[in-house]
């Protein structure tokens, strides 16, 4: 099996969940003796230059007749003129962590490019049902053609900590925007809060968060870090009270379930799946719409000024903590999906 990635899978400067989720999936895959060759192809995906399309295309056709090849829709869904061809001999199955037509900004004519690649896949996989759902009705797809792996979770301590934490890529999607002003509305009260993710993939964007957070005068309380992985990132985590992610759109959000997964609470502005409900039927966060400043606001300013509020949220959450999915339960589930065309399934 050929499992094909973004060139920065492992660049510390660009984490994100979809790079996360890709690589924990084939590592897994090959603990549970599946033979894995993975192969990363540098690009601005999904608006490669010519030499990247070029190292796509070797890199499907080194792949054998009716070859399992796994490919990251991101480097996938851009270019059905390279991956359409292949499609036809190879036993192709597609990762979509994002349509493309939710991203910010995304085209028409991307939309377009990514139907047609999806179609000519044997299968493809989404980490959420909602997903799923979407590029069914949207791109036409066969429902017995998609499919949902949910993503797993490590382990991981219980978080003894107060600061309200965002992990994101700063991106418009992301909201980061909405939280800062957000946050100058309580700025009456008590409060840090820590931005954690890449800069690179928005500069602009990253660069009028920064302006944002200057002009409110919260330059002594909102700390953006950069990107953070490994211990850097879990010491964050251990510091946080709240998991707050603003988002315009989300797929899945893996970053919700690295809070639940130590008891911390989210306040999010899409209902995401990872969000979940704990055995007893409680909710370990809170839903406000998107992009509404007072609403998100509203909800900062309960949560601070509320102690009974907060222990009934990390109650659900410490609940819903014990029912996350693995990555092996995730790997398991995803080789069960690649076996099917084996067994006379998805062809």
């Amino acid at each position: 099996m050929i499992f094909i990635l973004p060139g920065d899978v492992d660049d510390p400067e660009l984490p994100s969940g979809g790079n996360v989720y890709d690589r924990r999936l084939s590592r897994e895959l090959a603990a549970l003796g599946r033979p894995v060759r993975e192969v990363a192809v540098a690009g601005s995906w999904p608006h490669p230059s010519a030499s990247a399309r070029a190292a796509l295309d070797r890199a499907l056709g080194s792949a054998a007749p009716g070859s399992l090849v796994v490919i990251d829709g991101l480097v996938a869904c851009g270019v059905p003129e390279i991956v359409v061809p292949h499609a036809a001999r190879l036993r192709l199955v597609v990762l979509v962590h994002m349509p493309l037509a939710d991203e910010t900004g995304a085209s028409v004519a991307l939309d377009a490019l990514e139907r047609a690649t999806l179609r000519a896949a044997s299968a493809v996989v989404t980490p959420g049902a909602r997903t799923a759902s979407r590029l069914v009705r949207h791109h036409g797809l066969p429902p017995e053609r998609v499919h949902v792996v949910t993503p797993g979770t490590d382990p991981a301590p219980l978080s003894s900590g107060e600061e309200l934490l965002c992990v994101a890529s700063l991106t418009p999607h992301k909201g980061q925007d909405v939280l800062v002003e957000a946050l100058a509305a309580v700025a009456d009260l008590e409060w840090t809060c820590r931005l954690v993710g890449p800069v690179r993939r928005s500069p602009a964007f990253a660069a009028r968060v920064r302006e944002l957070v200057a002009r409110r005068g919260l330059a002594g309380r909102v700390t953006i870090t950069g990107p953070l992985v490994g211990a850097p990132l879990a010491q964050a985590y251990e510091r946080a009270g709240l998991l707050v992610l603003p988002s315009r759109s989300e797929t899945y959000g893996m970053v919700v379930t690295e809070a639940l997964a130590r008891g911390i609470p989210v306040l999010t502005s899409v209902e995401t799946e990872a969000l979940g409900r704990a055995a007893d039927g409680s909710v370990p966060g809170i839903v406000v719409p998107p992009g509404e400043v007072d609403a998100l606001a509203r909800a900062l300013r309960r949560w601070l000024t509320s102690p009974e509020w907060r222990s009934v949220l990390r109650r659900a959450a410490r609940s819903r903590r014990g029912e996350l999915v693995t990555w092996r339960t995730a790997a398991r589930v995803m080789e069960r999906i690649l076996d099917e065309p084996e067994r006379g399934g998805v062809s």
